[in-house]
């Protein structure tokens, strides 16, 4: 199918709704839900939802940083300090303390016959991570152990697993 569109912002809605949009994120939300046996949806991808953004003047589309409609349509069913706080993107959640059974839990994962085999990880960091696991910290004060530890964990669940 041929996209036309007149504006430059309207071309790049089209590239991203026929291209990027196709397999990227309804692909990754059904691989996450599905692995857990969850059924999801995504709904601003919803067809009818998708066309009326794109039959908006450009002007509506981006004002004031993006979101504009969004924010005016949730206006007076979500908090204001829900409606107006900054974008954000969706971190991992920054566990700081690894202490007792999930620090045990951890190893177990790192340590692995899988993990090792693999060399995807330095075997030295990871020791040095298992030694003292509240002392490396990612730029946003997260554990580095907990983010690798949740890598191996997923890598073992759905890659090693197919």
């Amino acid at each position: 199918d041929e996209v036309e569109a007149d504006e430059y912002l309207d071309r790049v809605l089209a590239v991203d709704v026929t291209t990027l949009i196709v397999d990227d994120p309804v692909k990754r939300v059904d691989n996450m839900t599905m692995a857990w046996g969850l059924e999801a949806r995504v709904p601003f991808l919803d067809t009818q939802l998708v066309e009326l953004a794109a039959s908006m003047p450009p002007e509506m589309k981006l004002p004031n940083g993006g979101k504009h409609v969004l924010k005016e349509l949730s206006r007076g069913f979500l908090p204001d300090s829900v409606v107006n706080r900054s974008k954000a993107y969706f971190p991992m959640p920054a566990l700081k303390y690894v202490r007792g059974e999930f620090l045990e839990f951890m190893k177990e994962i790192l340590l692995s016959d899988g993990a090792r085999q693999r060399g995807l990880y330095n075997p030295d960091y990871v020791e040095k991570l298992l030694k003292n696991p509240e002392d490396y910290h990612t730029r946003l004060q997260g554990s580095k152990l907990w983010h690798l530890a949740a890598l191996e964990l997923w890598w073992q669940q759905n890659v090693e697993k197919q």
